[in-house]
């Protein structure tokens, strides 16, 4: 089933992963619906086929490898809930290491919060503004620390609120 039949038959939008993050800010999102050479450069990057590195989302039939393993995914489907935000035990000690490792997690807890208060396709539209640059209107990654169209900096509100974390993130990977 593709990501708009998903929707349509009321499923967790594809967009909005189960652990609270949106998809359609990730790099390797990016790269592989608008930016081919970025998907070429995390290729080179990770040393792997461009092809292992396509994602459509975190509930697409095409994942990321990293999210294609996610114990989170499979944790949260046995349990039959849409987000870890459901469940009693939120947040378990996986959860809170993985919002702690990368600075692109560090607003999930407040975004469970928002899909369950109200829904997963409202906070889609909110999240997006997050990561839009307000000059040009282009979706951007939290890692675009200027704007991958126009060149602001910061390239979007999630830039400008963890600017600082981000910048020594990207520093650390290099």
């Amino acid at each position: 089933m593709n990501p708009d039949e998903r929707e349509k038959t009321g499923e967790a939008p594809v967009m909005a992963a189960v652990c609270g993050l949106f998809c359609s800010a990730c790099t390797f999102y990016i790269g592989t619906h608008e930016d081919p050479q970025r998907l070429a450069t995390l290729a080179g990057r990770f040393g792997m086929a461009e092809e292992k590195l396509r994602c459509d989302g975190c509930r697409s039939d095409r994942r990321l490898f990293y999210c294609s393993d996610c114990h989170m995914f499979a944790c949260a489907a046995g349990r039959g809930l849409e987000f870890c935000g459901e469940c009693p035990d939120c947040p378990c000690p996986e959860l809170e290491a993985f919002v702690a490792a990368r600075p692109h997690r560090a607003d999930i807890y407040q975004d469970l919060a928002r899909i369950a208060e109200i829904g997963g396709q409202a906070w889609i539209a909110e999240a997006a503004v997050r990561y839009t640059c307000p000059d040009c209107g282009t979706l951007n990654s939290a890692y675009d620390i200027a704007c991958r169209k126009c060149g602001r900096d910061p390239s979007t509100p999630y830039v400008a609120k963890h600017r600082d974390e981000i910048v020594a993130r990207l520093r650390a990977d290099r």
